[in-house]
């Protein structure tokens, strides 16, 4: 049973048992999620914008996703929920002052931190390095640790003063549940906006056939009434009774004469207007041309009368 020169295998040489399970390394899991885009899988620099379920990206990743979904890039299913750049928002971090950049540590010969996070809360203080758990207002985009959150009670932004309400605080980078918990919350969110807008676009509809109806009725009595009336003459308006039993009077019911509503009466004929203003019009005697004055040729430019 032995190897060439000599050599005596050993059992866990020969029988393969179960394979081990391989652990992932908790700060390297922390720094991947807290310091990396998740989308793009580079280096968080700002612009840094979060969406509603709480993951952390580089806007222009974002942007270029939008852009163009039909490339293929690794781990787009992480913004699939993403339909616009409205659904996520753009965040208000402060800087840590004791983060002194990527090249803190070039020569290698000293201690790196891998705690150390560019970011921390204003008001606790504590790195947002994953060890404690961050959030940020849906309102101004400003980022918290829970625990300032949870021990200064507040409706009033701590950074910014932006009024705010408990449903906008969105927690970054939490657990399988609290996940699960913010996509709920999102879905109910969106389809209380869908039905929102599918109401309005009822009520503007009703609001417009209203509008349409109230014309059509007002247009039918506009009609009747705007047809001309024949003027009353005087000798007609002599004719009508100047009042009604009731005492109010009666001209509107007065019939005129077909004779009078079918003919038509010449200036001329008139017996109480003068001579002078009948000689105003074209059916005048001293408006009329005689055979003398009328022309018997055509010309391009006739310049007689």
């Amino acid at each position: 049973m032995g190897c060439d020169g000599g050599t005596i295998p050993k059992r866990h040489e020969l029988v393969k048992g179960p394979k081990k399970v391989e652990k992932v390394d908790k700060n390297a899991e922390l720094i991947a999620r807290w310091s990396y885009c998740a989308l793009s899988q580079e280096k968080l620099r700002r612009p840094i914008v979060a969406c509603e379920l709480g993951r952390l990206y580089n806007k222009d990743a974002v942007i270029e996703y939008l852009l163009d979904k039909s490339a293929e890039r690794p781990n787009t299913e992480v913004a699939v929920h993403i339909r616009g750049i409205k659904d996520v928002k753009e965040l208000n971090l402060t800087d840590n002052p004791a983060w002194e950049g990527e090249r803190m540590n070039s020569k290698g010969d000293r201690y790196e931190d891998l705690h150390c996070a560019m970011f921390i809360c204003p008001v606790v203080g504590l790195e947002m390095n994953g060890k404690h758990k961050f959030c940020y207002l849906q309102t101004c985009g400003c980022v918290f640790s829970e625990r300032a959150l949870r021990e200064v009670k507040t409706e009033i932004c701590h950074k910014c003063g932006d009024p705010f309400q408990e449903s906008d605080i969105i927690i970054l980078n939490g657990s399988k549940e609290e996940v699960e918990r913010l996509r709920e919350k999102m879905d109910e969110k969106r389809a209380k906006a869908k039905a929102g807008k599918k109401s309005k676009k009822s009520k503007a509809a009703e609001a417009i056939s209203k509008s349409e109806d109230v014309k059509e009725g007002s247009d039918s009595p506009k009609t009747s009434s705007s047809e001309p009336r024949p003027v009353a003459q005087k000798g007609e308006a002599a004719s009508c009774s100047g009042q009604g039993p009731s005492g109010t009077s009666s001209a509107s019911k007065c019939v005129k004469p077909t004779s009078a509503a079918g003919s038509k009466r010449s200036i001329q004929d008139m017996e109480g207007k003068s001579e002078a203003y009948k000689s105003l019009f074209t059916s005048h005697s001293s408006a009329k041309r005689t055979k003398d004055q009328t022309s018997n040729w055509v010309t391009h430019t006739p310049y007689h009368f």
